[in-house]
């Protein structure tokens, strides 16, 4: 069942307030700080549904295509979605006490960074592949794919194939035409190179991350691009750990290890790609040009 809400209530002053009538008794009043820049508000804004529960397929529930919005439970993309969606909607509001039109700022971006171009057009335009998720929200101009400038990646291609290999997992695939668009975004997919952080290379390139930085974590298994994603967050000693709706512990938490060791006892990630939003000016730019 689509999970329904109402309108996101947010009530700012030096610091950000929201609360929700008409939810399930999971969503909490909770308090943030807007950040200088849209990646430390994202953690800031992620750390508040800490503890929140991990639920897989939400974006399922429905025969036809349509924006979810829901704010109670996550798995790691609609998490992640969600979070980025509400920093980039915060830093967009000039006015921050209109409500209104901070609720469909968030929509807006939500659809934008979850579907091809932005646009909802059917099952195949949702960013099933991260690797797809990535290239496309690059493009929009709402982020910037980094690891190429840090310590330790290399170039490799990949061709992927998972989904339409493992249809049992996609009901939406036994249409024959839906299957077919999916194939050509995974075709499109293995036609590009990608630079990537190996396992044994993360540890010295941690130093390099910042809080905030999308992590992507690579998946070992063949036809498979990447398996999982989160925020990074800097620990007081320094080390960088990973802010994620986990499967394991079924709820939104930080690694109680390094990113490095945590990908270490993962033998099914191979590394990890990093992913940074862009500045406010740099959003504002990218707003005008795709409107």
């Amino acid at each position: 069942m689509i999970k329904r809400f109402t309108t996101l209530l947010l009530i700012f002053s030096s610091t950000v307030l929201w609360a929700q009538e008409s939810v399930s008794p999971e969503l909490k009043a909770v308090s943030i700080t807007g950040g200088k820049t849209p990646s430390e508000t994202a953690v800031t804004i992620g750390k508040q549904f800490l503890g929140y529960p991990y639920v897989s397929h939400t974006l399922d529930a429905s025969p036809t295509e349509q924006l979810v919005v829901n704010l109670r439970e996550f798995d790691c993309t609609t998490y992640l979605e969600t979070v980025l969606a509400l920093s980039l909607a915060w830093h967009d509001q000039i006015e921050k006490t209109n409500l209104a039109s901070l609720d469909q700022s968030f929509r807006n971006y939500l659809t934008k960074l979850r579907y091809r171009d932005g646009r909802i057009e059917g099952y195949a335009s949702r960013l099933h592949y991260f690797s797809d998720w990535l290239r496309d929200n690059e493009r929009k101009g709402l982020l910037m794919d980094v690891t190429r400038e840090l310590t330790g990646s290399i170039s490799v291609a990949k061709p992927v194939s998972y989904m339409t290999t493992a249809t049992y997992k996609y009901p939406r695939l036994t249409d024959p035409e839906i299957f077919k668009q999916v194939a050509l975004a995974e075709a499109s997919i293995s036609q590009q190179s990608f630079y990537f952080i190996p396992t044994k290379n993360i540890r010295q390139a941690e130093a390099q991350l910042r809080e905030g930085d999308i992590i992507m974590l690579t998946a070992a298994r063949p036809g498979l691009d990447m398996k999982h994603v989160g925020l990074a967050v800097k620990h007081p000693d320094g080390r960088i750990h990973l802010l994620h709706a986990s499967s394991d512990q079924a709820a939104v938490v930080i690694t109680s290890y390094s990113l490095s060791e945590y990908v270490q006892g993962h033998k099914r990630l191979s590394g990890i790609r990093v992913a940074r939003l862009r500045p406010t000016r740099d959003l504002a730019t990218a707003a005008v040009e795709t409107n």
